[in-house]
């Protein structure tokens, strides 16, 4: 008798579970495009529909591996070639932006497409912003009226965060600056992104992606100045921008003097030598950029701040940095003429010794340093104290001062009854 159970016979091979959700019909390039191209003619100019039907679409059509496609179509109505022209041998749509009405609501709506799209199928996103850098290349293929109703869109789409500012970079490509595509461009873009919120969000985005500083860029190189960028975009009606541009470059001249300064502080032992040379040069630039002595105080601050390289340990940096401000306090004191360049120094000096922690017990004795060097009064000091300090380590730094302030109200009441007696 056979003790050992038979085996029960199995079924070879292999079963696979399919949602039908997940099943994507894989077209060519060619069917995939008459498939948006049909839906779009049958959905026409009502957007509304068109966002539903491009929806229902990403479900069977392969967006991911089609998206420059798709887009292409939504933008110019078929497959972009090379340079900007429309492949003709190709079905197209009369249905897309740059058929649309060339007004800023439309384009309001048009952004709404693409945003419902991007949120439903997040994996476009990246996609999109490619897209859209492809474009701005191509911008001398369009005509006038279909770069305009672009760079709306594109100033939309910046202001509601659905592509970054790094896609203005194409905008610097030589083809497209010459012959000032991109400056007409970038003013309707500006426009729309400025209308959709303000100038300090557009800076923020800007600053993000180091963009801030390369709006020049949009001029070939014999008009790329601040005057001719001031002009061009406040007599298009961008004077913010014009100023913020204005403000970068001050800002760019301020840290080349700060630089410049630095390095004039390095160079050799001897510092009377080196402080007026330094005086001599800072008083040079103050006449040619016409800087106000409270801005370059500020510059003089941080670049001697900056030009020696600070012990970690507290109770050591503060001797260091007596040491130091001593050499550089007729630096200074050059620069402090002004009552307001006095209280600015102050507000400078409060700042650094909290942005450093190391520092926050030498505010006091920084202070007392400068007013025994003639460089901050008791006048400037006193309003310091009383109103002109700023936030940042307010209650250490009056604390520290409490003790001098009191002595130095007393030293004035003093001064001022030994007057009295006199006369």
């Amino acid at each position: 008798m056979n003790n050992q159970k038979q085996q029960k016979p199995t079924l070879t091979g292999q079963r696979f579970k399919t949602r039908k959700r997940d099943e994507k019909e894989r077209f060519d390039p060619t069917q995939f495009q008459e498939s948006i191209v049909q839906g779009l003619n049958q959905t026409g100019s009502d957007l509304e529909a068109v966002a539903k039907f491009l929806d229902a679409s990403g479900a069977k059509l392969d967006y991911r591996r089609y998206a420059e496609t798709l887009f292409d179509i939504l933008v110019a109505g078929g497959m972009l070639a090379p340079g900007g022209s429309i492949s003709d041998d190709m079905t197209r749509t009369e249905f897309c932006l740059f058929t649309a009405q060339e007004d800023l609501e439309t384009m309001q709506a048009y952004a709404q497409v693409f945003n419902k799209l991007i949120r439903r199928y997040k994996y476009l996103e990246k996609g999109f912003e490619e897209e859209i850098k492809k474009l701005l290349l191509f911008l001398k293929g369009f005509t006038e009226s279909e770069r305009n109703k672009l760079a709306m869109l594109t100033g939309i789409l910046l202001a509601n965060g659905n592509i970054s500012a790094a896609v203005i970079g194409s905008l610097f490509n030589e083809n497209v600056v010459k012959e000032g595509v991109s400056a007409a461009f970038a003013v309707k873009l500006f426009k729309s992104w400025i209308y959709e919120r303000d100038i300090n969000a557009v800076a923020i985005a800007l600053r993000k992606v180091g963009m801030d500083n390369r709006l020049m860029e949009l001029f070939p190189a014999n008009k790329r100045s601040c005057e001719h960028f001031s002009k061009y975009f406040t007599d298009a009606g961008l004077k913010e921008l014009s100023d913020f541009a204005r403000n970068q470059e001050a800002i760019g001249s301020r840290k080349e003097l700060q630089k410049e300064l630095q390095e004039m502080m390095g160079r050799g032992d001897n510092f009377k030598e080196v402080r007026a040379g330094i005086i001599g040069y800072v008083r040079e630039e103050m006449k040619k950029t016409n800087i106000s002595e409270q801005l370059m105080i500020g510059i003089v601050w941080s670049s001697v701040m900056s030009c020696v390289e600070w012990n970690k340990k507290e109770e050591l940096v503060c001797e260091q940095a007596i040491k130091h401000l001593k050499q550089y306090s007729p630096l200074l004191k050059a620069f402090t003429s002004q009552g307001a360049s006095e209280i600015l120094l102050l507000v400078k000096i409060q700042e650094y010794c909290y942005d450093n922690i190391h520092f926050m017990k030498a505010f006091q004795k920084i202070v007392v340093l400068l007013y025994k060097a003639d460089v901050l009064s008791e006048e400037a000091i006193l309003k310091w104290y009383a109103d002109a300090h700023v936030a940042k380590g307010k209650s250490v730094f009056l604390e520290q001062m409490k003790k001098f302030v009191e002595w130095l109200k007393n030293a004035e009441e003093e001064s001022e009854s030994e007057e009295e007696e006199e006369n």
